[in-house]
């Protein structure tokens, strides 16, 4: 039997792991290039990290003139938000004129699709942002959006493995056995949705939803982690012991753009703090909000998992969804499943035409019934969350309508390329696909099973 999992994740709701298997051990991300993303869409289109030379067409692009140009935006190590800020700073744009499908991670080396109103492909060659590349592809007459987007490609190497090839091998195997029998993983929402060395994201969430407004603005700005840079975690608690926006503002690092940014307002309106979440970008406010959705999910799928309750079969009073031919969950169609329709459901599980969802709360989103309904409930009880918070009267775009999300994420075309060995143990090196939404590290943390999540890179 594994070890339980570490302390942050079920400070994060990721309370159970669902596979058997002891973990490999290692790490991701020793080097930046060890974690890649390539994005696809729906139509086949796959965004490469290396060019293969003339870009293929995708959504039908052309080479006539149309409002939007699509391009493949290749980024190092770059936050995506930041990224495309910078891009559309040099090309002499606001960032709301280019448009992505979804976002990538950080601390990884990515590939995927962007359209930008109103360019030319001569304009592409003015841009030049160190760690970003940008391709042209061709013109689009309308912009990119989540709907075109199928999912991503990941190649990733887990590297200082310190157990024998062969027990490597096996526990990969073994592990991925699982998972197929599953019908896939828990399609939890994985750490880079909170945040790693300081996961408070879902913490101010709550806060606002709760309309505290200024709890919020101070986790944010001055809870501090252990795990984060000492000059930064000095800061923190400073602010934290003075509430003094304006020495803040000074001892601040640079890199903490966006705290920075709500200091400085705060610093001219001290008791604004509604005023002060307004200069961060909408799509960060929004993040929030979404973050604590997120630890909610998270939280109904560890409890599930713990009741022995199945992922890949419904139970009356579940909530079911719809499965495209691409794969992709119709999260708008759903339906509660009856005694009369359980075993009609099950089969259309088993074949791969519907999936068991789980809510996302919101305002506007419905719980499940039945046994998983009481289970919803009690942890919103223990979590003490009012269901119309979701929407933030202050400011009604931070509000969460709710949603549905599946329980499973399917694994598709998993592949161990290699093991190979160095002075620091052993590297596996995997490849796999996954659909949009759906968090390779919940995969990797199945694998390696890390007991200190910081150290082993996620």
């Amino acid at each position: 039997m594994p070890t339980a999992p570490p302390e942050l994740d079920r400070l994060l709701g990721l309370d159970v792991y669902a596979t058997q298997t002891n973990g490999i051990g290692g790490k991701i991300r020793g080097e930046i290039e060890d974690f890649q993303v390539e994005e696809l869409l729906v139509d086949g289109s796959k965004a490469h990290i290396i060019s293969l030379g003339k870009e293929a067409p995708a959504l039908g692009a052309t080479l006539e003139r149309q409002r939007h140009l699509l391009c493949v935006l290749v980024k190092q190590n770059w936050d995506t938000f930041i990224a495309a800020k910078n891009v559309a700073s040099q090309l002499g744009l606001g960032q709301n004129s280019l448009q992505i499908a979804g976002i990538k991670d950080a601390k990884a080396v990515t590939a995927q699709y962007v359209t930008i109103e109103n360019l030319t492909n001569e304009d592409i060659a003015n841009v030049n942002v160190r760690g970003v590349q940008m391709r042209s592809v061709g013109y689009l007459r309308n912009s990119l959006s989540v709907f075109y987007l199928l999912g991503n490609h990941f190649k990733i190497k887990i590297t200082g493995i310190t157990q024998k090839r062969v027990t490597v091998n096996e526990q990969v195997n073994q592990i991925i056995n699982e998972v197929t029998q599953f019908g896939g993983i828990p399609n939890f929402y994985g750490h880079q949705r909170f945040g790693t060395t300081r996961p408070i994201t879902h913490l101010v969430g709550k806060a606002l939803i709760d309309g505290k407004f200024e709890e919020a603005a101070f986790l944010f700005l001055a809870k501090p982690s252990p795990d984060e840079h000492s000059e930064s975690r000095q800061a923190r608690i400073e602010l934290q012991q003075t509430h003094d926006f304006k020495a803040a503002l000074e001892h601040y690092p640079k890199q903490l753009r966006y705290e920075r940014l709500m200091l400085k307002s705060l610093n001219e309106n001290p008791n604004e703090f509604v005023k002060a979440f307004n200069v961060l970008p909408m799509k960060l406010q929004i993040l929030f909000v979404q973050a604590y959705q997120s630890y909610l999910f998270n939280r109904f799928l560890s409890e599930r998992v713990k009741a022995d309750l199945p992922l890949n079969k419904a139970e009356v009073g579940d909530l079911i969804v719809g499965v495209e031919r691409t794969g992709l969950p119709m999260v708008n169609m759903s339906q509660t499943v009856t005694a009369q329709s359980q075993n009609r459901v099950n089969e259309a599980i088993a074949a791969g035409k519907m999936r068991l969802a789980l809510p996302i709360v919101g305002f506007k989103q419905k719980l499940s019934s039945g046994i998983m309904g009481e289970i919803e409930q009690r942890v919103l009880q223990q979590e003490d969350v009012n269901m119309n918070g979701f929407y933030v009267a202050v400011n009604s775009k931070l509000g969460g309508k709710g949603s549905l999300r599946t329980a499973l994420a399917p694994v598709n075309n998993f592949k161990q390329i290699e093991i190979s060995e160095d002075n620091n143990g052993l590297t596996v090196s995997l490849s796999f696909m996954l659909l949009r939404g759906c968090y390779a590290t919940v995969l990797l943390r199945e694998i390696i099973k890390p007991q200190n999540l910081v150290i082993a890179g996620f």
